[in-house]
């Protein structure tokens, strides 16, 4: 069925080549088909809700209340899980505060965790981008967050290195599947 020329077999030039994509050409002749392999599968990425809308912050009074009066306390505690404990919450919690008091701007800094959060544990982009979130709604956002994680089964009073240890040294994996109340 193929022509047998040194090393390489070709298909007759009247039959189809196979379906796919080229994987690489190497020849220099200009009647020599490049090799054919099928398509790779597509690679899909399972993107869930929030387990929690944004003005839900009444379901956990206690979130909303620390966030009302020490958002810098409820950003240093999603920022240390959601880093995997590399920074800490006080020092997070500080950051924030300096950079609220200083330019009135601590959205611009917890959004970005925002995203980091989102990606990591491949939550929808809304009801907004990320800095619109937390530029007009900071105090929903931050208890959103926190729910969030919260939900997910994280002690968000005890930090990440006391959650690793309560889950025997191996962190939680992300879940994926669509979280109930």
């Amino acid at each position: 069925m193929y022509q047998q020329t040194k090393d390489y077999a070709y298909p007759p030039h009247n039959q189809p080549t196979a379906p796919g994509y080229p994987v690489s050409y190497s020849g220099n002749h200009p009647s020599v088909p490049p090799p054919y392999t099928s398509a790779p599968p597509p690679q899909f990425k399972v993107i869930s809700d929030w387990s929690t809308g944004l003005c839900d912050c009444f379901s956990d009074c206690h979130s909303c209340c620390l966030t009302l009066w020490c958002p810098c306390v409820t950003f240093g505690r999603v920022a240390e899980i959601v880093d995997k404990g590399s920074t800490s919450c006080g020092a997070s919690g500080a950051l924030y505060t300096v950079i609220s008091y200083l330019t009135g701007c601590g959205c611009l800094y917890s959004c970005f965790y925002r995203t980091k959060m989102r990606k990591q544990y491949m939550l929808k982009e809304s009801p907004c981008c990320d800095c619109c979130v937390h530029c007009f709604c900071e105090t929903c956002s931050l208890c959103q967050e926190y729910r969030e994680l919260k939900n997910r089964g994280f002690d968000m009073v005890a930090g990440w290195d006391a959650n690793v240890e309560m889950n025997r040294g191996v962190p939680m994996a992300p879940t994926y599947e669509h979280m109930t109340r």
